[in-house]
């Protein structure tokens, strides 16, 4: 099954030192029949593009959290075995979870298949949409718009040789 699993720049680079993402458990948004359900569609590609989504906004809550890392979401695809990827049935269709599942141990870096990143150019709405977040779950509807911004920046596609290009 393929995983997304939401990280920051910092955190690209220490599973590229270490070889691993983790340790476990680690959150991470997959294709799940709650997603299925959620966007009514058997569009395999349109589905796994709605979990990267998912994990992109989830790193995007990561950096609006810390305030000092840089302002870039990063989202790395690996290939994990189906019964690695657990999601929780009573959180099926909860809007927050959707496509959510947790994998219990450390995945090795020889698993990913594609790093997913925001070009330089988006810096600017990934940090005022980091700014907003909470004042958006909160119902602002400027505060969401301005979320939405950074969702409007498609994140780039790395091959996982070149990472060390990217963190260094």
């Amino acid at each position: 099954m393929r995983v997304y699993v939401p990280l920051t720049l910092p955190g690209l680079a220490e599973a590229h030192r270490t070889g691993e993402l983790g340790p476990g458990p680690l959150t991470a948004y997959a294709v799940t029949p709650g997603l299925r359900e959620w966007y009514v569609s058997d569009d395999i590609e349109e589905l796994e593009y709605a979990a990267l989504s998912r994990a992109a906004a989830a790193s995007l809550r990561t950096l609006a959290t810390e305030p000092s890392l840089p302002r870039r979401r990063v989202v790395i695809a690996v290939d994990v075995p189906d019964r690695d990827a657990l999601a929780d049935p009573d959180r099926g269709l909860d809007g927050s979870s959707v496509g959510e599942v947790r994998i219990a141990a450390a995945v090795p870096m020889a698993k990913a298949a594609a790093v997913h990143v925001d070009a330089d150019a988006a810096h600017d709405d990934v940090s005022a949409a980091a700014a907003a977040l909470g004042a958006a779950d909160q119902g602002d509807d400027d505060a969401q718009f301005t979320v939405d911004g950074a969702e409007d920046h498609e994140l780039l596609w790395y091959g996982v040789q070149e990472i060390p290009g990217l963190i260094g």
